[in-house]
């Protein structure tokens, strides 16, 4: 007959057996047990509390400070509701000038980034021995464990007048959106690579090769085969691409010249201007741009397979 031993609590130096203070832990673990709902709601309470509160309210007080408005004798914030903010979004030329902008630029950076991901990915994914990939991945990590501003700065100096542009003959477009769109594309190409990467690396070579012994052509393979196990690695890199680019303000101050992005007026009227619910309406833009963007591409089925 198996026995128990006695165990000594360091700090009341009682002895106390295990096998008496066994049933005191066993009715919680048979809820527990019986209540699978019960567990699910305990595991996942502590990280959704934390994304209704980091998000969801801070999107709402987002949603309401838009809705107030600047006092314009007290600069006092009015808490009454109206759209007025909208209204000046909507109505003043240059608010829509650099909304258009913005998005211009985004999908610039964004068409760039996959057009220079899809070979680099196939090689890593296809082509490359797993020696030389490991050394690809690690090549394409490298640049995210950088400071973001460090990468900026440096391209301030590749571009600016008698930098390495010029120098090495190939010509600097000078500060401006061009810049803007070069600095910005290499950024966020770590962040294209890598999803479409990942989707290549799903594809199976078998059904390449029996492509191929099919009387398949290389086009034909590219065309019915990879591009569509293909997309929704493409549209996760285009979303982080396009994402990342609407909600910049930094590379446009360093290398944007005077042109202005959404983010720029966004720090203005927050500092500057003194006029929060104003920068709270403009940076709804790219929020309500991208839910229009992802509604979109959940109507293609794209998201369903990412």
């Amino acid at each position: 007959m198996a026995t128990s031993t006695p165990v000594t609590d360091g700090r009341t130096g009682r002895t106390t057996d295990p096998a008496l203070r066994a049933p005191v832990a066993r009715p919680g673990s048979r809820l527990l047990h019986r209540r699978v709902w019960l567990r699910l709601s305990l595991l996942l309470s502590a990280p959704l509390a934390w994304m209704l509160l980091v998000y969801v309210v801070a999107l709402a007080a987002l949603l309401i400070t838009s809705l107030w408005s600047v006092d314009s004798l007290s600069s006092e914030i009015d808490r009454s509701w109206t759209l007025d903010n909208f209204r000046t979004l909507l109505e003043n030329e240059v608010y829509r000038t650099v909304a258009a902008r913005t998005v211009g630029v985004a999908l610039a950076v964004t068409v760039i980034d996959v057009l220079i991901a899809l070979p680099i990915a196939f090689y890593m994914a296809k082509v490359a021995s797993p020696r030389a990939r490991r050394m690809l991945v690690v090549a394409v990590l490298t640049p995210l464990w950088a400071s973001y501003l460090v990468k900026v700065f440096a391209w301030r100096v590749v571009l600016s007048e008698g930098g390495l542009a010029e120098w090495s003959g190939i010509g600097s477009p000078g500060y401006g959106l061009t810049a803007v769109v070069i600095a910005q594309s290499y950024i966020w190409l770590p962040y294209v690579i890598l999803p479409i990467f990942a989707a290549l690396e799903r594809v199976p070579d078998s059904l390449l090769e029996a492509a191929g012994d099919l009387g398949a052509s290389g086009g034909m393979v590219l065309r019915s085969i990879v591009m569509p196990l293909l997309v929704p690695g493409i549209i996760a890199g285009a979303i982080f691409s396009f994402s990342l680019t609407m909600g910049d303000y930094i590379t446009v101050n360093i290398v944007g010249g005077a042109s202005q992005m959404l983010g720029n007026l966004v720090f203005v009227n927050a500092g500057a201007a003194n006029n929060l619910p104003l920068a709270a309406a403009i940076a709804m833009i790219p929020i309500v741009v991208m839910l229009v963007l992802l509604t979109a591409i959940r109507r293609t089925g794209a998201l369903e397979n990412l």
